[in-house]
């Protein structure tokens, strides 16, 4: 299905050197930020009290965050947990402060708003608990970039796996970029949307590489820079229909799903910004660099006088 087909291929590759460089200098910002500031982790990670609260009818999540808020809390999690009628809240740590009495004092306040309000479980989440799922998210990250790396490279050619992973490492870490400037909550759910523009980017980049790959094959009389251009442009019609797409989806999710859903949906439209982007400028480009060429992607035809006259497979083309 095509919107629109372009007949002149779109001269991508001249602006190459240019967008890397603006690539490279956004990366390094990004690692500066992250360096300087660090990541503003949830409750998850630094630990804190846990509350499981139950109400009579469907809870009001606005109201019980407005009451939580007025004890000086800013970083509390609320949502619904099970039913309508159950909340999970997650209230970090405080100096001086015991889980028992975070729990009152938070209880205390909910009641006041509806008193069918009834505390079902408290617990204290310690902070060893966080660096476990620190550690194991960072192993999930560091098994998914090593698969993405093999897969390519089986599929394709090392150049390319070099070229995926680079520029969908380049998407991961300006997402937490944004994060550590803004100081923008990290938290499981953001984990995990990190960790899904991964698959999104990866996906994108294998598609350009299939028509990169297709390209070479049918269009012998180019030069390696004018089969880039030419895939790239072949994809543009797939690339709005796709990626509008999902991101009209994501942004619904990033304007009307509240705050439970926001910094999921705000890395997620991070993501698959820059995920497009990286694998049109990036990605193909640092192919490009690398010396990609005709001869890696498609075998050469064996020379007929060569070929052994009584092999009775001799002349045969797979």
């Amino acid at each position: 299905m095509e919107f629109f087909k372009i007949k002149r291929d779109i001269p991508f590759m001249r602006h190459a050197l240019v967008l890397n460089v603006v690539s490279t200098v956004t990366f390094l910002l990004a690692v500066f930020f992250l360096v300087t500031r660090g990541l503003h982790l949830s409750v998850e990670f630094t630990g804190g009290t846990l509350m499981e609260v139950s109400y009579t009818q469907a809870a009001d999540l606005e109201a019980i965050r407005g009451g939580i808020a007025k004890l000086g809390y800013t970083d509390v999690q609320v949502q619904n947990f099970g039913t309508a009628r159950d909340v999970l809240i997650r209230l970090p740590a405080l100096k001086g402060v015991t889980s028992s009495e975070q729990s009152a004092q938070v209880l205390g306040v909910l009641q006041a708003v509806d008193a069918g309000a009834t505390l079902r479980r408290s617990e204290f989440v310690g902070p060893q608990v966080g660096d476990e799922l620190a550690l194991d998210g960072l192993k999930a990250l560091a098994f998914v970039v090593i698969g993405i790396v093999i897969y390519l490279a089986l599929r394709f050619e090392w150049k390319f796996g070099v070229a995926g992973i680079i520029a969908n490492l380049h998407d991961v870490v300006i997402i937490l970029g944004f994060f550590a400037f803004f100081q923008w909550e990290f938290s499981l759910p953001v984990l995990a949307a990190v960790l899904a523009v991964l698959g999104y980017s990866v996906n994108e980049s294998v598609v350009i590489f299939d028509r990169i790959r297709e390209s070479f094959r049918r269009q012998r009389k180019m030069d390696v820079k004018a089969t880039i251009d030419h895939a790239i442009t072949s994809t543009i019609s797939r690339t709005i229909i796709t990626h509008g797409s999902t991101q009209l989806v994501v942004l619904s999710m990033l304007i009307f799903g509240g705050p439970t859903l926001h910094y999921f949906a705000m890395a997620l439209t991070i993501g698959i910004c820059f995920g497009i982007y990286s694998s049109v400028f990036v990605a193909a480009s640092i192919a490009m660099w690398l010396g990609v060429k005709r001869e890696d992607l498609v075998k050469a035809v064996p020379d007929k006088a060569k070929l052994d006259p009584k092999d009775p497979n001799s002349g045969a083309v797979v």
